[in-house]
């Protein structure tokens, strides 16, 4: 039987089981995602009462060879991460991207990273749209999904940001017209933008329309709930 010890652990959702158990759906460190069962967590002499919170870095160990584990030592890592209004959100919707996008067990501790500091500025910001725009570019990239925002795909000269691209999937980016009609048609002022991740609002409106298109090649007709909250 597997056994894996206080691991670097958030929990990206939780639903009932029983009477008194959770499932917890966690992003790990050096496990990716993985399926716990938290047994009596519910219960009132549960020994996770008050721990089992999203956004609460924790220490967690489990045991099982099947998809759904079972949750054995959860410890604090860190407060937990006070996020509210928008940037509570927002933080729903990166959990969401990451149960939607992550397969299980597959390990990504550049993910676990991104995830954090994302939520740590999150945290801090009272705009958090610069940051979900970045969390969205590296996401892509470290699941190897990255778009090529230096270089246009058929001449491989630079962008320029003062000219228009066409966004075609699995090539890149093609220099074009300008064509407000054309969804796909971005200014290279705003793809030098994103891969700097330096942003004016004109950016942020243009990254946004990007990196959606882009996501929802890979998250299919089920839509994202908590993209219906999102400015």
């Amino acid at each position: 039987m597997q056994r894996v010890n206080l691991q670097p652990l958030f929990i990206l959702h939780s639903r009932p089981y029983s009477n008194t158990s959770l499932i917890l759906d966690c992003l790990t460190w050096q496990h990716g995602r993985v399926s716990v069962m938290a047994r009596s967590a519910r219960g009132l002499k549960s020994r996770y009462k008050g721990m089992l919170q999203l956004f609460s870095p924790l220490l967690a160990s489990w045991t099982g060879n099947r998809e759904l584990k079972n949750l054995g030592t959860v410890e604090r890592q860190g407060p937990i991460y006070r996020l509210e209004g928008r940037s509570l959100v927002c933080g729903f919707y990166l959990n969401e991207l990451l149960q939607r996008l992550l397969q299980r067990e597959d390990p990504h501790p550049d993910v676990y990273t991104l995830y954090q500091t994302t939520l740590n500025i999150l945290e801090k910001q009272t705009d958090p749209r610069s940051a979900l725009r970045c969390f969205e570019k590296n996401l892509l990239r470290s699941l190897g999904y990255g778009l090529p925002l230096k270089k246009d795909a058929q001449s491989r000269e630079e962008i320029h940001d003062d000219a228009y691209y066409q966004f075609v999937p699995e090539r890149g980016f093609l220099r074009c017209e300008a064509n407000p009609n054309n969804q796909f048609i971005f200014s290279g002022k705003t793809l030098l933008s994103l891969a700097a991740e330096v942003f004016d609002e004109d950016a942020l409106l243009e990254s946004k329309r990007l990196l959606r298109i882009v996501l929802n090649r890979h998250l299919g007709n089920k839509p994202i709930k908590s993209r219906e909250l999102l400015v």
